[in-house]
Protein backbone atom coordinates (compact mmCIF):
# COMPACT_ATOMS: atom_id res chain seq x y z
CA UNK A 1 0.00 0.00 0.00
CA UNK A 2 2.83 2.41 0.88
CA UNK A 3 4.52 1.69 -2.47
CA UNK A 4 1.22 2.28 -4.25
CA UNK A 5 0.81 5.77 -2.77
CA UNK A 6 4.47 6.58 -3.39
CA UNK A 7 3.96 5.82 -7.08
CA UNK A 8 0.87 8.01 -7.18
CA UNK A 9 2.74 10.81 -5.43
CA UNK A 10 5.64 10.66 -7.93
CA UNK A 11 3.15 10.65 -10.78
CA UNK A 12 1.48 13.74 -9.38
CA UNK A 13 4.77 15.60 -8.96
CA UNK A 14 5.42 15.04 -12.64
CA UNK A 15 1.88 15.92 -13.62
CA UNK A 16 1.98 19.09 -11.50
CA UNK A 17 4.96 20.32 -13.54
CA UNK A 18 3.22 19.50 -16.82
CA UNK A 19 0.01 21.14 -15.63
CA UNK A 20 1.78 24.34 -14.64
CA UNK A 21 3.32 24.55 -18.10
CA UNK A 22 0.26 23.94 -20.25
CA UNK A 23 -3.00 24.29 -18.28
CA UNK A 24 -4.82 27.51 -17.38
CA UNK A 25 -6.28 26.19 -14.11
CA UNK A 26 -4.90 27.61 -10.87
CA UNK A 27 -6.06 27.39 -7.25
CA UNK A 28 -6.64 30.55 -5.19
CA UNK A 29 -5.53 29.77 -1.63
CA UNK A 30 -7.06 33.00 -0.34
CA UNK A 31 -10.68 32.21 -1.24
CA UNK A 32 -10.36 28.39 -1.34
CA UNK A 33 -11.54 28.11 -4.93
CA UNK A 34 -10.07 28.02 -8.45
CA UNK A 35 -8.91 31.33 -9.89
CA UNK A 36 -10.80 32.76 -12.84
CA UNK A 37 -9.87 31.35 -16.22
CA UNK A 38 -8.07 34.15 -18.05
CA UNK A 39 -7.56 32.27 -21.29
CA UNK A 40 -10.68 33.24 -23.22
CA UNK A 41 -9.62 31.38 -26.34
CA UNK A 42 -9.27 28.17 -24.37
CA UNK A 43 -12.71 28.60 -22.81
CA UNK A 44 -14.25 29.31 -26.19
CA UNK A 45 -12.60 26.25 -27.73
CA UNK A 46 -13.73 23.94 -24.92
CA UNK A 47 -17.32 25.17 -24.97
CA UNK A 48 -17.44 24.78 -28.74
CA UNK A 49 -16.24 21.22 -28.33
CA UNK A 50 -19.11 20.51 -25.92
CA UNK A 51 -21.87 22.05 -28.06
CA UNK A 52 -23.91 18.84 -28.18
CA UNK A 53 -24.10 18.65 -24.40
CA UNK A 54 -24.97 22.34 -24.14
CA UNK A 55 -27.78 21.76 -26.63
CA UNK A 56 -29.06 18.84 -24.53
CA UNK A 57 -28.99 21.06 -21.45
CA UNK A 58 -31.15 23.61 -23.25
CA UNK A 59 -33.80 21.14 -24.45
CA UNK A 60 -33.88 19.17 -21.19
CA UNK A 61 -34.48 22.38 -19.26
CA UNK A 62 -37.12 23.45 -21.76
CA UNK A 63 -39.28 20.50 -20.71
CA UNK A 64 -38.16 19.64 -17.17
CA UNK A 65 -38.23 23.11 -15.62
CA UNK A 66 -41.83 24.11 -16.40
CA UNK A 67 -43.20 20.65 -15.54
CA UNK A 68 -41.39 20.54 -12.20
CA UNK A 69 -42.44 24.10 -11.41
CA UNK A 70 -46.10 23.27 -12.07
CA UNK A 71 -45.88 20.19 -9.85
CA UNK A 72 -44.09 22.01 -7.00
CA UNK A 73 -47.25 22.41 -4.85
CA UNK A 74 -47.87 18.65 -4.99
CA UNK A 75 -44.52 17.55 -3.56
CA UNK A 76 -45.08 16.06 -0.11
CA UNK A 77 -43.01 17.27 2.81
CA UNK A 78 -40.61 14.85 4.44
CA UNK A 79 -39.98 14.31 8.13
CA UNK A 80 -36.55 15.91 8.49
CA UNK A 81 -34.33 14.63 11.29
CA UNK A 82 -33.09 17.76 13.04
CA UNK A 83 -30.10 15.85 14.49
CA UNK A 84 -28.75 15.33 10.98
CA UNK A 85 -29.80 18.69 9.55
CA UNK A 86 -26.89 20.80 10.80
CA UNK A 87 -23.54 20.16 9.13
CA UNK A 88 -20.32 22.16 9.35
CA UNK A 89 -17.73 22.44 6.60
CA UNK A 90 -14.14 22.12 7.84
CA UNK A 91 -10.62 22.03 6.40
CA UNK A 92 -8.57 19.11 7.72
CA UNK A 93 -5.32 21.07 7.24
CA UNK A 94 -6.42 24.36 8.80
CA UNK A 95 -5.90 24.51 12.56
CA UNK A 96 -6.74 20.77 12.93
CA UNK A 97 -6.49 20.51 16.72
CA UNK A 98 -8.42 23.71 17.29
CA UNK A 99 -11.01 22.57 14.76
CA UNK A 100 -11.69 19.46 16.83
CA UNK A 101 -12.16 21.58 19.95
CA UNK A 102 -14.47 24.03 18.18
CA UNK A 103 -16.64 21.24 16.80
CA UNK A 104 -17.11 19.92 20.32
CA UNK A 105 -18.04 23.40 21.53
CA UNK A 106 -20.60 23.78 18.76
CA UNK A 107 -21.88 20.25 19.51
CA UNK A 108 -22.33 19.63 15.80
CA UNK A 109 -22.43 15.95 14.86
CA UNK A 110 -22.15 16.21 11.07
CA UNK A 111 -19.17 17.60 9.18
CA UNK A 112 -18.21 18.07 5.54
CA UNK A 113 -14.60 17.75 4.42
CA UNK A 114 -13.17 18.70 1.04
CA UNK A 115 -10.53 16.58 -0.65
CA UNK A 116 -8.70 17.62 -3.82
CA UNK A 117 -8.05 14.89 -6.34
CA UNK A 118 -4.78 16.55 -7.33
CA UNK A 119 -3.61 16.06 -3.75
CA UNK A 120 -4.21 12.32 -3.61
CA UNK A 121 -0.85 11.95 -1.86
CA UNK A 122 -2.46 13.54 1.22
CA UNK A 123 -4.96 10.72 1.67
CA UNK A 124 -3.12 9.34 4.71
CA UNK A 125 -3.19 12.76 6.38
CA UNK A 126 -6.91 12.99 5.71
CA UNK A 127 -7.50 9.56 7.22
CA UNK A 128 -5.51 10.46 10.33
CA UNK A 129 -7.67 13.54 10.84
CA UNK A 130 -10.91 11.64 10.21
CA UNK A 131 -9.99 9.10 12.88
CA UNK A 132 -9.85 11.98 15.38
CA UNK A 133 -13.45 12.95 14.57
CA UNK A 134 -14.63 9.83 16.41
CA UNK A 135 -18.40 9.36 16.07
CA UNK A 136 -19.23 12.26 13.77
CA UNK A 137 -20.99 11.63 10.47
CA UNK A 138 -18.76 12.70 7.61
CA UNK A 139 -19.52 13.88 4.09
CA UNK A 140 -16.44 13.92 1.87
CA UNK A 141 -16.65 16.35 -1.05
CA UNK A 142 -14.27 15.16 -3.76
CA UNK A 143 -13.01 18.13 -5.75
CA UNK A 144 -12.08 17.57 -9.37
CA UNK A 145 -9.34 18.99 -11.55
CA UNK A 146 -9.17 19.05 -15.33
CA UNK A 147 -6.75 16.14 -15.47
CA UNK A 148 -9.19 13.81 -13.67
CA UNK A 149 -12.08 15.05 -15.81
CA UNK A 150 -10.22 14.22 -19.02
CA UNK A 151 -8.53 11.02 -17.85
CA UNK A 152 -11.27 8.80 -16.44
CA UNK A 153 -8.86 5.90 -15.88
CA UNK A 154 -6.82 8.18 -13.61
CA UNK A 155 -10.03 9.20 -11.88
CA UNK A 156 -10.97 5.56 -11.36
CA UNK A 157 -7.55 4.83 -9.87
CA UNK A 158 -7.79 7.79 -7.52
CA UNK A 159 -11.37 7.03 -6.43
CA UNK A 160 -10.44 3.41 -5.78
CA UNK A 161 -7.59 4.58 -3.56
CA UNK A 162 -9.93 6.93 -1.65
CA UNK A 163 -12.73 4.38 -1.20
CA UNK A 164 -10.28 1.70 -0.07
CA UNK A 165 -8.27 3.87 2.31
CA UNK A 166 -11.37 5.42 3.93
CA UNK A 167 -13.48 2.28 3.97
CA UNK A 168 -16.09 2.47 6.73
CA UNK A 169 -15.14 6.02 7.77
CA UNK A 170 -17.24 8.12 5.38
CA UNK A 171 -21.04 8.31 5.44
CA UNK A 172 -21.50 10.15 2.14
CA UNK A 173 -19.25 10.96 -0.80
CA UNK A 174 -20.12 14.02 -2.86
CA UNK A 175 -18.69 13.39 -6.30
CA UNK A 176 -17.56 16.64 -7.90
CA UNK A 177 -18.51 20.20 -7.10
CA UNK A 178 -19.58 23.42 -8.77
CA UNK A 179 -20.02 21.70 -12.11
CA UNK A 180 -21.51 24.73 -13.88
CA UNK A 181 -18.40 26.90 -13.50
CA UNK A 182 -15.68 26.24 -16.08
CA UNK A 183 -12.91 27.35 -13.71
CA UNK A 184 -13.74 24.23 -11.67
CA UNK A 185 -12.85 21.99 -14.62
CA UNK A 186 -16.13 21.01 -16.29
CA UNK A 187 -17.34 22.50 -19.56
CA UNK A 188 -20.62 20.58 -19.87
CA UNK A 189 -23.05 18.39 -18.00
CA UNK A 190 -22.03 15.43 -20.16
CA UNK A 191 -18.49 15.78 -18.88
CA UNK A 192 -19.81 15.69 -15.33
CA UNK A 193 -22.06 12.71 -16.06
CA UNK A 194 -19.07 10.71 -17.33
CA UNK A 195 -17.18 11.77 -14.21
CA UNK A 196 -19.98 10.68 -11.87
CA UNK A 197 -20.59 7.46 -13.79
CA UNK A 198 -16.97 6.48 -13.20
CA UNK A 199 -17.61 6.67 -9.46
CA UNK A 200 -20.96 4.90 -9.80
CA UNK A 201 -19.50 2.03 -11.82
CA UNK A 202 -16.75 1.62 -9.25
CA UNK A 203 -19.37 1.45 -6.52
CA UNK A 204 -21.40 -1.12 -8.46
CA UNK A 205 -18.40 -3.36 -9.07
CA UNK A 206 -16.31 -3.14 -5.90
CA UNK A 207 -17.66 -0.76 -3.25
CA UNK A 208 -21.37 -1.56 -2.85
CA UNK A 209 -21.76 0.17 0.52
CA UNK A 210 -20.51 3.65 -0.42
CA UNK A 211 -23.14 6.36 -0.71
CA UNK A 212 -22.66 8.75 -3.65
CA UNK A 213 -24.41 12.08 -4.10
CA UNK A 214 -24.25 14.67 -6.91
CA UNK A 215 -24.74 16.82 -8.97
CA UNK A 216 -23.16 19.84 -7.26
CA UNK A 217 -24.69 22.69 -9.28
CA UNK A 218 -23.98 26.09 -7.75
CA UNK A 219 -26.52 28.93 -7.49
CA UNK A 220 -29.99 29.20 -8.99
CA UNK A 221 -29.04 27.72 -12.36
CA UNK A 222 -31.55 24.92 -12.52
CA UNK A 223 -31.18 24.32 -16.26
CA UNK A 224 -27.90 22.57 -15.38
CA UNK A 225 -29.56 20.74 -12.49
CA UNK A 226 -32.32 19.52 -14.79
CA UNK A 227 -29.80 17.99 -17.19
CA UNK A 228 -28.00 16.17 -14.36
CA UNK A 229 -31.31 14.70 -13.16
CA UNK A 230 -32.88 13.82 -16.51
CA UNK A 231 -30.47 12.12 -18.94
CA UNK A 232 -29.70 8.72 -20.44
CA UNK A 233 -26.50 7.98 -18.56
CA UNK A 234 -26.73 4.73 -16.60
CA UNK A 235 -26.10 5.86 -13.05
CA UNK A 236 -28.09 6.75 -9.98
CA UNK A 237 -27.54 9.25 -7.20
CA UNK A 238 -28.05 8.26 -3.56
CA UNK A 239 -29.12 11.85 -3.06
CA UNK A 240 -28.82 15.24 -4.73
CA UNK A 241 -26.32 17.87 -3.64
CA UNK A 242 -26.78 21.56 -4.31
CA UNK A 243 -24.60 24.58 -3.62
CA UNK A 244 -27.59 26.85 -3.21
CA UNK A 245 -26.03 30.24 -2.61
CA UNK A 246 -28.28 33.30 -2.40
CA UNK A 247 -25.61 35.76 -1.24
CA UNK A 248 -25.73 37.88 -4.40
CA UNK A 249 -29.35 38.75 -3.57
CA UNK A 250 -28.58 39.86 -0.01
CA UNK A 251 -31.03 38.46 2.54
CA UNK A 252 -32.33 34.90 2.04
CA UNK A 253 -35.88 36.24 1.73
CA UNK A 254 -34.92 38.45 -1.23
CA UNK A 255 -36.06 37.26 -4.62
CA UNK A 256 -34.30 36.36 -7.85
CA UNK A 257 -36.63 36.32 -10.84
CA UNK A 258 -39.47 36.19 -8.32
CA UNK A 259 -38.03 33.28 -6.31
CA UNK A 260 -36.88 33.60 -2.69
CA UNK A 261 -34.86 30.88 -0.95
CA UNK A 262 -37.98 28.94 0.10
CA UNK A 263 -39.28 28.98 -3.49
CA UNK A 264 -35.94 27.83 -4.89
CA UNK A 265 -35.88 24.91 -2.45
CA UNK A 266 -39.44 23.94 -3.35
CA UNK A 267 -38.65 23.93 -7.08
CA UNK A 268 -35.44 21.98 -6.60
CA UNK A 269 -37.29 19.45 -4.43
CA UNK A 270 -39.83 18.94 -7.19
CA UNK A 271 -37.07 18.09 -9.67
CA UNK A 272 -35.53 15.63 -7.20
CA UNK A 273 -38.96 14.09 -6.62
CA UNK A 274 -39.60 13.68 -10.36
CA UNK A 275 -36.16 12.40 -11.34
CA UNK A 276 -35.82 8.63 -11.92
CA UNK A 277 -32.09 8.91 -11.21
CA UNK A 278 -32.09 9.63 -7.48
CA UNK A 279 -33.58 8.85 -4.11
CA UNK A 280 -35.68 11.62 -2.60
CA UNK A 281 -32.86 13.17 -0.61
CA UNK A 282 -31.66 16.76 -0.98
CA UNK A 283 -28.54 18.12 0.68
CA UNK A 284 -27.30 21.70 0.51
CA UNK A 285 -23.58 21.01 0.70
CA UNK A 286 -22.28 24.55 0.53
CA UNK A 287 -23.57 28.05 1.23
CA UNK A 288 -22.40 31.22 3.01
CA UNK A 289 -22.11 34.99 2.75
CA UNK A 290 -18.81 36.80 2.08
CA UNK A 291 -17.76 39.26 4.77
CA UNK A 292 -16.90 42.88 4.07
CA UNK A 293 -13.35 44.14 4.40
CA UNK A 294 -11.76 40.70 3.99
CA UNK A 295 -10.34 40.94 0.44
CA UNK A 296 -8.58 38.99 -1.02
CA UNK A 297 -10.05 36.24 1.16
CA UNK A 298 -13.67 36.97 0.23
CA UNK A 299 -14.78 34.70 -2.64
CA UNK A 300 -16.72 37.52 -4.34
CA UNK A 301 -16.36 41.24 -4.94
CA UNK A 302 -16.92 43.75 -2.13
CA UNK A 303 -20.36 44.52 -3.59
CA UNK A 304 -21.72 41.17 -2.36
CA UNK A 305 -20.03 41.32 1.05
CA UNK A 306 -22.02 41.91 4.23
CA UNK A 307 -21.22 42.98 7.78
CA UNK A 308 -20.45 40.36 10.42
CA UNK A 309 -23.80 41.12 12.09
CA UNK A 310 -25.75 40.62 8.85
CA UNK A 311 -23.71 37.49 8.16
CA UNK A 312 -24.92 35.99 11.45
CA UNK A 313 -28.54 37.04 10.82
CA UNK A 314 -28.59 35.69 7.26
CA UNK A 315 -26.91 32.43 8.28
CA UNK A 316 -29.53 31.77 10.95
CA UNK A 317 -32.46 32.72 8.75
CA UNK A 318 -31.13 30.55 5.91
CA UNK A 319 -31.07 27.50 8.19
CA UNK A 320 -34.52 28.28 9.60
CA UNK A 321 -36.11 28.66 6.18
CA UNK A 322 -34.42 25.53 4.83
CA UNK A 323 -35.54 23.52 7.85
CA UNK A 324 -39.06 24.89 7.61
CA UNK A 325 -39.27 23.64 4.03
CA UNK A 326 -39.06 20.07 5.37
CA UNK A 327 -37.47 19.19 2.03
CA UNK A 328 -33.76 19.67 2.81
CA UNK A 329 -32.10 16.81 4.64
CA UNK A 330 -29.05 18.83 5.66
CA UNK A 331 -27.34 22.20 5.25
CA UNK A 332 -23.55 22.33 5.33
CA UNK A 333 -22.22 25.75 6.28
CA UNK A 334 -19.06 26.75 4.39
CA UNK A 335 -17.17 26.89 6.67
CA UNK A 336 -15.82 26.91 10.23
CA UNK A 337 -12.49 28.75 9.82
CA UNK A 338 -11.97 31.12 6.87
CA UNK A 339 -11.07 34.83 6.88
CA UNK A 340 -13.46 35.77 4.08
CA UNK A 341 -16.57 33.79 5.01
CA UNK A 342 -16.06 31.58 8.08
CA UNK A 343 -17.39 31.53 11.62
CA UNK A 344 -13.84 32.28 12.73
CA UNK A 345 -11.20 34.58 11.27
CA UNK A 346 -7.66 33.17 11.42
CA UNK A 347 -5.65 36.05 9.94
CA UNK A 348 -4.29 37.11 13.33
CA UNK A 349 -4.74 34.17 15.64
CA UNK A 350 -8.27 32.74 15.90
CA UNK A 351 -11.14 35.17 16.42
CA UNK A 352 -14.69 33.99 16.87
CA UNK A 353 -17.13 36.06 14.91
CA UNK A 354 -20.61 36.76 16.26
CA UNK A 355 -21.93 34.06 13.93
CA UNK A 356 -20.07 31.40 15.93
CA UNK A 357 -22.28 32.04 18.98
CA UNK A 358 -25.33 32.34 16.73
CA UNK A 359 -24.64 28.92 15.21
CA UNK A 360 -23.91 27.40 18.62
CA UNK A 361 -27.21 28.62 20.11
CA UNK A 362 -29.12 27.50 17.01
CA UNK A 363 -27.78 23.93 17.23
CA UNK A 364 -28.29 23.80 21.00
CA UNK A 365 -31.99 24.56 20.66
CA UNK A 366 -32.93 22.95 17.37
CA UNK A 367 -30.94 19.70 17.23
CA UNK A 368 -33.88 17.86 18.83
CA UNK A 369 -36.67 20.05 17.52
CA UNK A 370 -39.88 18.93 15.86
CA UNK A 371 -41.05 21.37 13.20
CA UNK A 372 -44.66 22.52 13.55
CA UNK A 373 -45.32 25.42 11.20
CA UNK A 374 -44.07 28.62 9.60
CA UNK A 375 -46.33 31.66 9.40
CA UNK A 376 -45.43 34.65 7.25
CA UNK A 377 -47.52 37.82 7.20
CA UNK A 378 -46.39 41.17 5.84
CA UNK A 379 -42.72 40.22 6.06
CA UNK A 380 -43.14 39.04 9.66
CA UNK A 381 -41.96 35.45 10.21
CA UNK A 382 -42.94 33.13 13.06
CA UNK A 383 -41.44 29.65 13.06
CA UNK A 384 -42.76 27.15 15.60
CA UNK A 385 -41.10 24.02 17.01
CA UNK A 386 -41.84 21.51 19.73
CA UNK A 387 -38.82 20.71 21.90
CA UNK A 388 -39.17 18.28 24.79
CA UNK A 389 -42.88 19.09 25.02
CA UNK A 390 -42.22 22.83 25.10
CA UNK A 391 -43.25 25.25 22.38
CA UNK A 392 -40.52 27.40 20.84
CA UNK A 393 -41.32 30.29 18.53
CA UNK A 394 -38.65 32.11 16.53
CA UNK A 395 -39.63 35.59 15.36
CA UNK A 396 -38.03 37.92 12.83
CA UNK A 397 -39.25 40.70 10.60
CA UNK A 398 -37.93 42.40 7.48
CA UNK A 399 -39.64 45.59 8.69
CA UNK A 400 -38.66 46.43 12.28
CA UNK A 401 -41.57 46.12 14.70
CA UNK A 402 -42.27 45.19 18.33
CA UNK A 403 -43.88 42.39 20.32
CA UNK A 404 -45.28 42.57 23.84
CA UNK A 405 -43.20 40.50 26.26
CA UNK A 406 -45.80 38.31 27.98
CA UNK A 407 -45.38 36.75 31.42
CA UNK A 408 -45.31 33.29 29.84
CA UNK A 409 -42.40 34.21 27.51
CA UNK A 410 -38.76 33.28 27.99
CA UNK A 411 -37.08 35.30 25.24
CA UNK A 412 -33.49 35.17 23.99
CA UNK A 413 -31.62 36.89 21.20
CA UNK A 414 -29.86 34.93 18.43
CA UNK A 415 -26.75 34.48 20.59
CA UNK A 416 -28.56 33.24 23.69
CA UNK A 417 -28.65 36.46 25.69
CA UNK A 418 -31.90 36.96 27.63
CA UNK A 419 -34.21 39.59 26.14
CA UNK A 420 -35.87 41.69 28.83
CA UNK A 421 -38.33 44.54 29.04
CA UNK A 422 -42.05 44.92 28.45
CA UNK A 423 -41.54 45.36 24.70
CA UNK A 424 -39.42 43.09 22.51
CA UNK A 425 -37.87 44.53 19.37
CA UNK A 426 -38.38 42.29 16.34
CA UNK A 427 -36.15 42.89 13.34
CA UNK A 428 -33.62 41.14 11.12
CA UNK A 429 -32.06 39.25 14.06
CA UNK A 430 -34.30 36.29 14.96
CA UNK A 431 -35.63 36.17 18.53
CA UNK A 432 -36.19 32.87 20.35
CA UNK A 433 -39.36 32.83 22.46
CA UNK A 434 -39.98 29.80 24.67
CA UNK A 435 -43.60 29.51 25.79
CA UNK A 436 -43.84 28.47 29.43
CA UNK A 437 -46.21 25.60 30.29
CA UNK A 438 -47.10 25.31 26.62
CA UNK A 439 -48.07 21.63 26.85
Amino acid sequence: MRLFFRQIYKSYLKNDIIRLMKEPFKWDDYSDQPALLRDKEYKKKMRKREWKSLLKTFFTALFALPISLILTPFVKRKQINSNDFFCMGIDFEREPQKTLELLEELDVQNVLLRFKLWEIHKISDLKSFILLLKNKKITLKILQDRENVEDLELLKTNLRAIFKELDGLIDVYEIGSTINRSKWGFFSVDEYSKFFKTAYDLKASDFHDVKLIGSGVIDFEYHFTAHTLFNFFKYRYDGVSSLLYVDRRGAPENTQMGFALADKIAWLSAMVWLSPKTSNELRITETNWPIEGTAPYAPTSENECVSEESYADFMLRYHLLAFASQQVNSVSWHQLIAPGYGLLDNRKGLRKREAFNTYKFMVKNLKNAQFLRLDVKRDYYVLQFLINEQLLQIHWSLKPTTLKNEDFFDAFDKNGEAARGEILNIGSSPLYVFIKDSV
